[in-house]
């Protein structure tokens, strides 16, 4: 039986500069940068209060994973915003929203009370998007 999920990858464009949005934007801690092979890199990142889960922030490149062709789709995917998303949860939504949007966060849509919570929707330093909603 399947008991939980400790890891999950986000594709970025770029690992540094994913490394810099996600901990320095978002405040998440880097839980493994190390080399992984010829010019790869094992860097995974959890939001301070989620220590069990890491977040593994995964190049697009050939090799292992991708073929030439496949990686330029998938960049292409990443960056347009259609590939993917996830949904992340803080204790106050407005105070959050103003932190992140002083640290440069791009939002595309401000807290707004929905049938199903108060989300706001931002975009991460590659295109993928996040709802961030309150608790």
């Amino acid at each position: 039986m399947i008991t939980r999920l400790n890891h999950v990858s986000i594709f970025v464009l770029n690992q540094d500069s994913a490394y810099d949005f996600y901990v320095n934007k978002l405040g998440f801690k880097v839980h493994t940068d190390a080399p992984m092979g010829p010019g790869a890199r094992w860097l995974t990142v959890n939001p301070p209060e989620q220590t069990d889960l890491e977040i593994a922030l995964m190049a697009i490149s050939e090799g292992m994973m991708f073929t030439r062709e496949s990686a330029e789709a998938m960049r292409k995917l990443v960056a347009g915003g259609t590939f993917g998303f996830g949904v992340f949860q803080c204790n106050d939504l407005l105070a959050t929203y103003e932190e992140l949007k002083a640290k440069g966060v791009e939002f595309t849509k401000a807290p707004t009370q929905e049938f199903y919570g108060f989300e706001a929707l931002f975009k991460d330093d590659s295109g993928n998007w996040f709802s961030l909603g309150q608790k």
